[in-house]
């Protein structure tokens, strides 16, 4: 256990800063999903929707250092993909 005041401080800044972090990894996960959800519906029109939201969701949680930037990347490139193969 910390037992010097700087060390306390740290784990309790480590610990705010896993919750934040947590969250964003979850908001980004519910977006994904959404647009998942939508192209295993065949909705375009919704899953285009739902991917102009997360994209900038996935590129705000790589800006946080949450995930990599090339992973945001390669997310959304997929993403996008898919829903461009999609027939209207």
């Amino acid at each position: 256990m910390a037992n010097t005041t700087s060390a306390k401080k740290a784990v309790r800044k480590i610990a705010a800063r896993t919750a934040v972090n947590k969250n964003r990894r979850s908001r980004v996960r519910t977006f994904v999903r959404k647009v998942e959800e939508a192209i295993a519906a065949g909705d375009k029109a919704a899953a285009e929707n739902a991917l102009r939201l997360a994209q900038p969701e996935l590129m705000r949680a790589a800006s946080k250092g949450v995930i990599h930037k090339n992973t945001a990347a390669r997310k959304v490139s997929r993403l996008a993909h898919r829903v461009k193969t999609l027939s209207a």
